[in-house]
Formats: C-alpha cells, structure tokens, sequence
C-alpha cells in the first residue's frame, strides 16, 4: 500500500503544484472570486489520483479485490500528501510570492460589500485551512471512489 500511496500521492502533489504556478503566470489579473473557482477546480483535479491510485492498489497489489474500508484508506493517504502540496504553494505563494495577498483580499472583500470582521489569521494558519478544506474534499473523492472500485473476493 506504501508504495501505492506514495506514488499516486506524489503525483496529486505534483500536479497541484504544477497548475498552481501555471495559475500564478495565466490568470494573475482574475478577481479573487474566478480564483478561487479555479482553486477549486484545481483541488478536484489534483485529487483525481485518488481513484487511479485505489484502483492501482485493488488491481495491482491486492490481486483485484479491494474493500470499502481499504479502499478509503488508500484515498485518504494519497489526499494527505496531495494536501500537503496545495498548502505548501499557498504557504509559499502568501509569504513570499505576494506577502500582501491578504490585504488585497481583504481590500476585495470590502469592495463587494462585506461589512463583517475579518481576522488576519496569517500565512501559517491559512496554509492549514487549506490543508483541510483539501482533506475534506480529498474524502468525499475517497469514499465515492471506494464505492466504484470495490470488489469483493469470490
């Protein structure tokens, strides 16, 4: 399963990446709202290894069988080092790419019209936040993937 996960894992990880920069060069001038569109879109993407990962493992490594609870595992595995990948470029990206990306998020939001608080929580903790909003999507991948994918032994 290490290897399974590591690969697939690595791959979410790179892709993330990828498409982070990629983002950062084609579409540094779209207002924060079509950003965030294409930061979900590209959460989605890089976890799409998630189901090629499982079906590795059932297919390849555990001889074409594979259970529910195995199977989410394996998904959830492969989430954790893609959304390590996805904080790390947002951790990068907010202190030292654009040091002040959340002023002018802040700046956008009051344009639009919010009038609520908004803390400034830094780059760390929004790192961390975008590790488990990858997580959480990472596991909602997991589950309907294992759904696909499971096989039972004959």
């Amino acid at each position: 399963m290490k290897k399974t996960v590591i690969r697939y894992g690595t791959y979410g990880f790179v892709l993330a990446m990828a498409v982070f920069l990629i983002s950062l060069i084609l579409w540094q001038d779209l207002d924060f709202s079509a950003q965030e569109r294409i930061g979900y879109f590209m959460m989605i993407v890089s976890l799409s290894f998630v189901f090629f990962g499982i079906k590795n493992y059932r297919d390849e490594v555990n001889q074409g069988t594979i259970g529910l609870r195995r199977a989410v595992l394996v998904g959830l595995l492969i989430s954790v080092i893609t959304a390590i990948g996805i904080a790390l470029a947002d951790l990068i990206y907010t202190t030292l790419v654009n040091p002040d990306f959340f002023d002018q998020y802040t700046s956008a939001m009051r344009a639009e019209g919010y009038r609520g608080e908004i803390p400034d929580y830094g780059s760390g903790f929004m790192a961390m936040i975008m590790f488990l909003t990858v997580m959480i999507i990472g596991l909602f991948v997991s589950v309907i993937s294992a759904v696909i994918l499971k096989r039972k032994r004959k």
